[in-house]
């Protein structure tokens, strides 16, 4: 099994904290991997420090090139798409052009036929200003942004976070269908969607990689409340 990207010894220092501490994991091609951990151990890091937008030493290598502490909007041209934790949409605009500024490359046709059967609210709403969007319809905008270019792996942080539960579902299911067809580094606190979608797991403690395996460990109660301090259900 080839690996889109691996991370080896990985340390990220913020001014003068040490917050990663030696990560090592790899992200296997066509595969979800879960990145878990409780709040503050380095998951949002880990991926900005991965899209250059934080300085680390070790090394980060994406399909064979290192690419650790290089300019971001390289990354992003070689296959790489972020979605950030607070989504960062342009508030200002509409759902429409938000989408065309992500878009690289002339022929979108067929990547906007999806994130709208994704998300059909966003083609009704293609003129509405997406700061007027509620936080679920703005979660889909940052979504759909990446799904419009062809990329290589998606690294997505906290979905379903501050979602309500309808939204929750809505936002999982799109997940799970364009988990089919792309690598993703996903970073989430909802254990059942983790379940339904994640073949990899990678726990972190305190800016280290304590755990890469199989999803099979977050059927037991016990350990997942040890590690993640939630209930495992």
């Amino acid at each position: 099994m080839s690996n889109v990207l691996s991370i080896k010894d990985l340390h990220v220092k913020i001014n003068q904290s040490h917050i990663l501490h030696g990560v090592s994991f790899d992200v296997p091609n066509n595969k979800v991997t879960a990145l878990l951990g409780r709040n503050g151990v380095g998951k949002s890091t880990t991926l900005k420090t991965i899209m250059g937008f934080y300085p680390g030493t070790g090394s980060i290598s994406f399909k064979g090139s290192e690419i650790l502490n290089g300019d971001t909007f390289k990354i992003a041209k070689s296959g790489i798409a972020y979605i950030p934790e607070d989504r960062e949409i342009f508030s200002s605009l509409s759902v429409k052009e938000n989408l065309a500024l992500a878009a690289r490359g002339k022929d979108h046709g067929d990547a906007y036929k999806f994130v709208h059967s994704l998300f059909p609210e966003l083609d009704t709403r293609a003129q509405q200003r997406a700061g007027s969007l509620s936080g679920g319809q703005q979660q889909m905008v940052a979504i759909a942004r990446a799904l419009l270019n062809k990329n290589e792996i998606l690294l997505v942080d906290e979905p379903t976070k501050g979602l309500a539960p309808k939204l929750v579902t809505e936002v999982a299911d799109a997940l799970a269908q364009v988990a089919h067809e792309n690598t993703m580094l996903l970073v989430e606190q909802n254990l059942a969607l983790v379940k339904r979608i994640a073949e990899n797991v990678i726990v972190m403690d305190q800016g280290k990689v304590v755990y890469q395996g199989g999803p099979e460990v977050l059927h037991d109660e016990k350990w997942v409340h040890q590690m993640l301090g939630v209930g495992g259900k």
